[in-house]
């Protein structure tokens, strides 16, 4: 006769994971879109700000690497400069990068509507708030203080340049577990805006929370969706639901104003004794 024994854990949500820019902070994710759009054109090398956006989420290096790896951009820049971008390029961008992204971070600080109601609900709930970021170390400072301005700050901040390896490798979610003291892992929740922040929370085992409208899938301003015509908004809508529940994310919603209801179902769902 055999035995199995599996250890379940059915106690609360300990601890939320935020990302920034497209989750508490600039809607529609633009400060860093802008910026390299703005580095490739000083190379020579037009591209769109939907371009821009696809490897959102990624450490900033690696963004600008998987930009010029995106076919259409790599035929624009053989055209350009007549050959295959290499790692001196891509390392030269990323310090243009640098002062670009710095000189316009406080622009795009405002905090997205609902941010501070959503922190009060963790608080009250007892959840430790830790955040993730593609940003380096020096841009975070200067959020960190923007964000302290507007009433918002989190219990601990692990960027992309203090582990290892950036999303989706689950770092930078580890070293916030080990700095707000949780564990097990399912006891915390990982919320997103980018595709690779919900690998970044499913490589972890946490749970994953998508959001789909205020951040880079959609990519407007909440003056820009407040305009937009109903098929255009609900079109970019769609697809932004779609492909976060194709990566991974056990849910989608439209914004951070939308956790709160979806704590009350992963407690229920710890309690039944279900995992990530």
């Amino acid at each position: 006769m055999e035995f199995f024994f599996q250890r379940q854990y059915r106690g609360p949500l300990k601890g939320i994971l935020l990302d920034w820019a497209g989750t508490t902070m600039d809607y529609g994710c633009f400060a860093p879109a802008t910026v390299f759009v703005e580095v490739y054109r000083r190379k020579g090398v037009p591209i769109a700000v939907e371009e821009a956006r696809v490897p959102m989420g990624a450490h900033k290096k690696v963004h600008i690497r998987k930009i010029s790896q995106l076919p259409e951009v790599n035929q624009r820049w053989q055209a350009a400069l007549g050959r295959q971008p290499n790692e001196e390029d891509i390392e030269g961008m990323f310090q243009e990068f640098i002062p670009l992204q710095l000189a316009c971070l406080a622009d795009y600080a405002d905090l997205i509507p609902g941010t501070l109601e959503a922190v009060a609900d963790f608080r009250k709930r007892g959840l430790k708030i830790g955040s993730t970021t593609g940003y380096t170390g020096e841009m975070m400072k200067l959020l960190l203080h923007e964000a302290k301005q507007r009433n918002y700050e989190p219990d601990s901040t692990v960027c992309a340049t203090d582990v290892p390896a950036g999303r989706p490798a689950p770092w930078m979610c580890v070293q916030n577990a080990m700095n707000l003291g949780i564990f097990p892992m399912e006891a915390m929740v990982k919320v997103d805006d980018t595709l690779p922040g919900i690998e970044e929370g499913l490589n972890c085992n946490m749970w994953t929370i998508g959001l789909a409208l205020t951040g880079n899938e959609v990519g407007m301003n909440h003056a820009e969706v407040k305009k937009a015509p109903a098929a255009e908004l609900k079109r970019k809508l769609d697809r932004a639901y779609d492909r976060m529940a194709q990566c991974g994310a056990h849910y989608v919603v439209d914004g951070i104003w939308d956790v709160p209801a979806v704590l009350d179902d992963i407690n229920a769902r710890l309690r039944r004794g279900e995992r990530p």
